[in-house]
């Protein structure tokens, strides 16, 4: 089933606004892996739970779908799609929704039936159910990993089974040896040597083929398991609220990647020995039945096993998560070193730099030893154990066949069966520290996954199509996580649509504070955020920020070309809207230049090119979706005279019918504004028209550093 275009999208955010929940396309596609920057039927389910409608790919002739499920979404042939709306009950037409072509169509069940796909998707409004209640139901929706794990129950029921027959078919071995002991070889019986031989091969046979199917099995599950958690952990990543972002990027992506520790976990061989395991105790009744008293040796070993490993664990726990830490702290030490290595080499930091990186390997050096050790002593420990009770089994045994109450065969077969019985005891041993690597692992994984989203599924957000670039302060009061001392205090001003103002101050004033704030990054601890008369905290922040050009001072580029780091946000643009704003830019002139044009590589972070050129790209960026508020933060600081000049004569031409909120320190770029806020110590000090914010700076009034 090939993927529909655009009309997918078009079709979802029309049922959204049947449904009265309007949602943009931006809001319903942002963070999805797009197929050809478009919709994939499957894709549409993903984004239908994000407007909270229910969905599902159906294969179903036309004439079989009920009037009671309408409206439905069409799959067309040429990767087209429509919405199913109603039967016309007078004439038998099918009316139709083409939201591209601008709306409502009557046509024949036969012509729709024409190019008709065969594939609809049944799209359903969720109910939505008061706070307290939702809660309940998340609850019994299950665990993030859990409920995903639980997702492959009818997997791990056939694999179940299978290890049921495995485990039956491990008494062929023994049973045989003891017949051929007991029966065979006293009566010379070489005809029933191989009816018993055959059958002992058939069995092996299906047991082959069982143990195949099993690790198939498991690897199916574990494969799926993998994509759909891997999936959900970087979908998370990205809607976390920007002030819930963990403080060390190293840090929080080695423990990101200790999800693979977790997939090692949940491999073939931990299932199956977890699998097996009970199925000791159909062993443990099967020597009672052959060697009678002989199943005391097991009996007393297994709880020898199960002690140390309970003796040892609390130690090995605290093992791991040292090294669980210290590795985290070990990767935060080399992602600082990688992406700042100019600085380092500038400034001679690689002595101390040097020395952490040392601390951190001999401390994880030492844990890994000591969690090394432990793991090893209890596998030892379990060997000691099963090499003890395979020689007492003999001991015990040779007495029991002297006084005639065992035979061979039996003892054969029951020390056969022990090792059986102990071996999986023995694996779990092993797998102790991979248990507690994993579990700690889960734990970190499981607070991330605790973290709130800025995009909250039980919220209804504003449907704002069109913004005009009103924005309002109003007694805004901030403190960056973690810190106590205020970034913004009792902040006040507004910036009216089309108006041009310019934000200066001292560093550490509050300036690029406000820039985020408006952009939605992070909420104001007291006080509220208008934007055209509605609380920032009521506009979805995917809307908000389609409106908002954003150019900060530190320029972000991506491993890639020119174009592909200006059409990031906007991968559906054409190339007329990128040579527009290519040229008011100014990335015309260097990328003309270069043979390979707009797909030039930039490099990682944008190293291929200098700084002038990185910060043309990123206001060709943020003018490429012809935003409404234009946020300037330092937009010149790397560049040359000539081509600030240039910038700030393109931005003055672009930004006539644009708010524009600038940040800079540069006097020459004061001419974009009419207005000017002074900001100190997160308080404005100053706000009024330019010129006599300007008289009053000069003539001292105003004690501000620019």
């Amino acid at each position: 089933m090939e993927a529909a275009h655009d009309s997918l999208l078009n079709c979802l955010v029309h049922l959204t606004q049947q449904n009265h929940r309007p949602m943009s396309a931006d809001a319903l596609r942002e963070g999805l892996p797009l197929v050809n920057h478009q919709l994939t039927p499957k894709l549409f389910v993903r984004a239908a739970k994000r407007a909270g409608f229910t969905s599902r790919i159906v294969k179903r002739d036309l004439s079989k779908i009920s009037t009671l499920t309408l409206p439905v979404v069409l799959l067309l042939n040429d990767d087209q799609a429509c919405i199913f709306q109603e039967i016309d009950p007078q004439t038998g037409d099918a009316v139709i929704i083409q939201p591209e072509s601008g709306g409502v169509h009557q046509v024949s069940m036969s012509a729709l039936d024409a190019d008709y796909s065969g594939y609809a998707i049944f799209v359903r409004l969720e109910y939505r159910f008061t706070e307290r209640v939702s809660r309940v139901l998340d609850q019994q929706e299950g665990h993030w990993f859990w409920g995903t794990i639980w997702r492959s129950a009818k997997i791990y029921r056939d694999v179940l089974v299978a290890s049921f027959l495995i485990n039956l078919f491990v008494l062929a071995n023994p049973l045989f040896v003891m017949n051929v002991y007991d029966r065979v070889v006293p009566n010379n019986a070489i005809e029933t040597l191989w009816v018993l031989a055959i059958g002992v091969f058939v069995v092996y046979l299906f047991d082959f083929g069982l143990k195949m199917l099993r690790a198939y099995f498991i690897e199916l599950a574990g494969k799926k398991t993998d994509i759909l958690l891997s999936s959900m952990l970087f979908e998370k990543v990205m809607s976390l609220q920007y002030g819930s972002m963990p403080r060390s990027v190293g840090a929080f992506s080695s423990n990101l990647r200790e999800f693979e520790s977790i997939r090692a976990f949940l491999s073939s061989t931990t299932n199956s020995i977890l699998i097996d395991l009970p199925f000791a105790v159909i062993f443990l009744i099967v020597i009672g039945m052959l060697g009678g008293p002989l199943v005391i040796v097991p009996l007393v070993g297994i709880p020898i096993i199960i002690i140390y490993s309970l003796f040892v664990t609390g130690k090995l726990k605290a093992a791991v998560e040292k090294t669980f830490a210290s590795s985290a702290q070990k990767n935060a030490t080399l992602v600082e070193c990688l992406t700042a290595m100019e600085t380092v080499k500038t400034q001679r930091a690689a002595s101390s730099l040097q020395l952490r990186w040392e601390q951190a390997v001999g401390y994880i050096a030492k844990w890994g030893m000591q969690a090394k050790m432990l793991s090893v002593s209890v596998m030892n420990v379990a060997g000691l154990v099963t090499q003890l009770c395979s020689v007492s089994l003999v001991i015990y045994g040779v007495y029991l066949i002297a006084e005639r109450e065992l035979s061979m065969g039996a003892l054969i077969a029951c020390v056969i069966l022990s090792g059986r019985v102990l071996q999986p005891m023995a694996q779990v041993a092993s797998l102790v520290t991979n248990f507690h690597q994993s579990k700690t692992a889960l734990d970190t994984l499981d607070s991330i996954m605790q973290l709130p989203d800025e995009r909250d599924k039980d919220r209804q957000f504003v449907h704002r199509p069109e913004l005009e670039g009103k924005i309002e302060f109003k007694d805004v009061c901030f403190k960056y996580p973690g810190t106590e001392q205020l970034s913004l205090e009792k902040v006040s001003f507004t910036l009216k649509p089309g108006e041009k103002v310019a934000l200066i101050g001292r560093i550490g004033s509050g300036k690029s504070t406000i820039e985020k704030l408006m952009m939605g990054l992070y909420k104001p601890d007291e006080g509220s955020i208008r934007l055209d008369d509605i609380d920032l905290n009521q506009i979805d922040p995917v809307d908000l920020r389609r409106h908002i050009g954003y150019v900060p001072q530190d320029i972000m580029l991506f491993d890639g070309t020119v174009r592909d780091n200006i059409v990031m946000g906007s991968p559906e643009v054409r190339d007329e809207t990128l040579l527009e704003v290519a040229a008011l830019a100014g990335v015309d002139r260097f990328v003309h230049r270069h043979p390979l044009g707009f797909d030039l590589p930039v490099g990682e972070r944008g190293a291929a090119l200098s700084g002038g050129q990185r910060q043309a790209v990123a206001i060709a960026r943020a003018l490429i979706h012809k935003p409404a508020i234009l946020i300037l933060d330092e937009p010149t600081n790397s560049m040359d005279n000539a081509s600030e000049e240039f910038i700030r004569s393109q931005l003055a031409a672009y930004g006539k019918d644009r708010s524009i909120m600038l940040v800079t320190h540069k006097m020459s770029l004061l001419s974009l504004v009419d207005r000017i806020i002074v900001m100190d110590s997160g308080l404005v000090v100053a706000d009024g028209p330019k010129a006599v914010v300007l008289d009053a700076l000069k003539q001292g009034r105003l004690h501000i550093q620019r």
